[in-house]
C-alpha cells in the first residue's frame, strides 16, 4: 500500500510537469529524481521536500513572518486630557504575506494589543489576497485599508509625524466622524487597480487608478445594509516619487442606536493633495464630507452634515539618522470656524538602525467644538492646550 501511495504521487508530479513547461511548474527531472531516490528507501516524499521544490520552482514562496510595536509616553498641561496622559503601547502588531503560483500574494496581519472602541483585545486587521500578473490591472479581494487619500494607507512607520492627521482619523474610517467603530481606516471589499504609462526615463508609471466597493461598516463586521460604499482615486506621478491626485467616496453607514433603532447616515466625501516622498518629504491634503452622525442621538438631530479638514507637512533630512517634521493640521467638525480644531507641531525622527527609531514631537492644540442638548441647545467648547510625545518603534 505504501509503494502504491508512493508511485501515485510521483505520477502526479509527473503530470503537473508535463502540464506547463514554463515557470512555476516541476520539472520532469526533479520528479524523476524524487520517485526513484524514494522507491529506493521505500518512503513517501514529505511536504518539507514538496514545499522546497514549490519554493524553487515559484509554485510558493515561504511566507514571512514579521511585525512591529510601537510604545509611547504622552504628557499634556489640560487637567482633562492629563487623565490619559502616561506610558502606553500604541500598537503590537504581527503580521504574515507571501506569494503563490507567482502572481497572487496575500497578507494577514493582527493587532495583538488591542486598541479603543468596539474591537477591543486582539483581532484582525488585514486578511487579503491580490492578483498581481499585470502592473496595470491588479485585483484585490478581503479586508484592507479603504484607497482613500494618500495618507491612510501608510504604515505608521512612514506618515512621517507622530500620529496620522486629523483628515485620516476622522474621515479616513479610523475614528470616524459618523460614529463608526475604530477601523483603522480598513473595511472588506474589492478593489482594482493599476499603473500605467512608464516613463522612458526611470520607469515609474505616470498614472494610477483604483476604485473599489466596500461593505461600510469598518472591519470585523458584517454588513448591515444593502448598500455598498464606492470609493475610488487616480494620481498623476510628473516625477519620480511626486504624486499629484484625487479621491471619491459614496455609500452609506448603518449602527444600532438603542432610542432610534436601526440608523443609517450616508458618507459622501471627496480629496485632493499632493505627495513627494524622498528623503525631503512633503504632503498636503483637503478632504470634504456630506453625511450626518450616529454617534448619539442628538447628534443625529442637531449637527450639521458637513466637514473638512486639511493638513500640510514638510519633512527635512538634518543628519543621515534625523529626520524633521513640521505639520499644521486643521479639521471642522462642522465646516466652521467654532468647530476648528488647529494642530501645529514639530517631530524628532532618530532612525538609530534601519528597524528602531525614537521620535519626540511636540504640539500645540487649539480645539473648538460643539455640543447639543437634548433640546438642539448647541454650546461651543474651547481648550488650548500643549503636547509632548515620545515614541519607540521597533521592527522585526
Amino acid at each position: 500500500m505504501e509503494k502504491s501511495s508512493t508511485a501515485l504521487l510521483c505520477l502526479l508530479l509527473i503530470s503537473i510537469s508535463s502540464f506547463s513547461k514554463n515557470k512555476g511548474d516541476i520539472s520532469s527531472s526533479d520528479s524523476t529524481s524524487i520517485k526513484s531516490s524514494h522507491l529506493e528507501k521505500n518512503t513517501s516524499i514529505s511536504w518539507k521536500d514538496f514545499l522546497k521544490i514549490a519554493n524553487r520552482k515559484n509554485l510558493v514562496s515561504k511566507p514571512k513572518f514579521g511585525g512591529y510595536f510601537i510604545g509611547n509616553y504622552v504628557y499634556y498641561d489640560n487637567k482633562e486630557k492629563d487623565e490619559s496622559a502616561g506610558f502606553s503601547v500604541r500598537c503590537v502588531r504581527l503580521y504574515v504575506d507571501g506569494n503563490f503560483l507567482e502572481d497572487f500574494i496575500y497578507r494577514i496581519q493582527a493587532e495583538v494589543a488591542g486598541s479603543p472602541g468596539v474591537d477591543k483585545g486582539p483581532h484582525v486587521l488585514d486578511a487579503y489576497l491580490e492578483w498581481v500578473k499585470h502592473s496595470e490591472f491588479k485585483v484585490k479581494i478581503g479586508q484592507y485599508k479603504r484607497p482613500f487619500t494618500f495618507e491612510n494607507p501608510m504604515n505608521p512607520w512612514n506618515v512621517g509625524y507622530g500620529t496620522y492627521s486629523q483628515s485620516t482619523v476622522k474621515l479616513s474610517g479610523m475614528s470616524d466622524r459618523l460614529g463608526e467603530h475604530s477601523s483603522g481606516g480598513r473595511d472588506v471589499g474589492f478593489q482594482i487597480q493599476g499603473d500605467l504609462f512608464p516613463s522612458m526615463y526611470d520607469g515609474h508609471r505616470w498614472f494610477h487608478y483604483q476604485i473599489g466597493l466596500f461593505n461600510g461598516q469598518g472591519i470585523n463586521h458584517s454588513d448591515f445594509n444593502r448598500n455598498k460604499d464606492l470609493i475610488g482615486g487616480f494620481w498623476f506621478s510628473p516625477l519620480n516619487n511626486f504624486r499629484i491626485g484625487a479621491f471619491g467616496w459614496t455609500g452609506k453607514y448603518s449602527s444600532t442606536i438603542t432610542d432610534l433603532g436601526k440608523l443609517s447616515v450616508d458618507r459622501n466625501r471627496w480629496s485632493v493633495g499632493v505627495d513627494y516622498e524622498s528623503d525631503w518629504v512633503f504632503r498636503s491634503e483637503y478632504i470634504a464630507s456630506e453625511g450626518g452622525k450616529s454617534a448619539d442621538e442628538n447628534s443625529y438631530k442637531y449637527a450639521a452634515n458637513k466637514a473638512d479638514t486639511w493638513y500640510a507637512m514638510l519633512g527635512v533630512p538634518a543628519t543621515s539618522k534625523l529626520k524633521i517634521y513640521g505639520k499644521w493640521d486643521v479639521y471642522r467638525d462642522e465646516k466652521t470656524n467654532d468647530t476648528k480644531t488647529s494642530i501645529y507641531a514639530l517631530s524628532f525622527n532618530y532612525r538609530l538602525m534601519k528597524d528602531l527609531m525614537f521620535q519626540l514631537s511636540y504640539a500645540f492644540n487649539q480645539a473648538r467644538s460643539a455640543k447639543y442638548n437634548t433640546n438642539g441647545m448647541r454650546t461651543t467648547i474651547e481648550s488650548n492646550y500643549n503636547q509632548i510625545t515620545f515614541q519607540t518603534y521597533i521592527r522585526f
